[in-house]
């Protein structure tokens, strides 16, 4: 299954994900669900970005972790509920 999902990812011009992924992902093939985590994790990741302090009272701008590990879980939960 491998190298199916490799082969089907490709480079679309438009940046969608290809329907045999999306469909093997609803069924929950762990590599298909792995592709389409990737595809959206960089936008996962600019959601949870967040004013934070270190220990010495500092703000900085990074990844909130608790943010993006629920944003993970409700994509993962949202692929396979979709009703294709």
């Amino acid at each position: 299954m491998n190298g199916m999902i490799n082969s089907k990812v490709g480079n679309n011009e438009r940046g969608l994900l290809p329907y045999p992924i999306i469909l093997a992902a609803n069924k929950g093939e762990p590599e298909a669900m792995d592709v389409v985590v990737q595809h959206y994790g960089s936008y996962m990741t600019s959601l949870s970005m967040r004013k934070l302090c270190d220990e010495d009272g500092n703000s900085y701008w990074g990844i909130d972790e608790d943010t993006r590990d629920r944003l993970h879980s409700k994509l993962m939960q949202a692929v396979l509920v979709f009703k294709i």
